[in-house]
């Protein structure tokens, strides 16, 4: 089970739970309303381990396009 500080939080369980109906896992960069998924969400999954980097965009470097990881969809589970 995730310690406290490794659940997901609010922001971070809406961003995950769309990678999980993906070919992939592959995440949005866009929330379901058009609007740049917030780097700093990006950053804080990544960070916990909830999401990887997939591939790098050459024609918008600063997209960057990650997928859950199992350790995403465990969290997601007991969330």
């Amino acid at each position: 089970m995730a310690s406290k500080s490794q659940r997901p939080s609010a922001q971070e369980c809406a961003y995950l739970k769309r990678g999980l109906k993906q070919p992939g896992g592959k995440l949005p960069i866009f929330d379901a309303h058009g609007q740049r998924v917030s780097a700093r969400t990006i950053q804080a999954c990544l960070e916990k381990g909830f999401a990887e980097p997939w591939f790098a965009n050459p024609l918008k470097p600063d997209w960057l396009v990650c997928r859950i990881t199992d350790t995403g969809r465990q969290v997601l589970k007991i969330s």
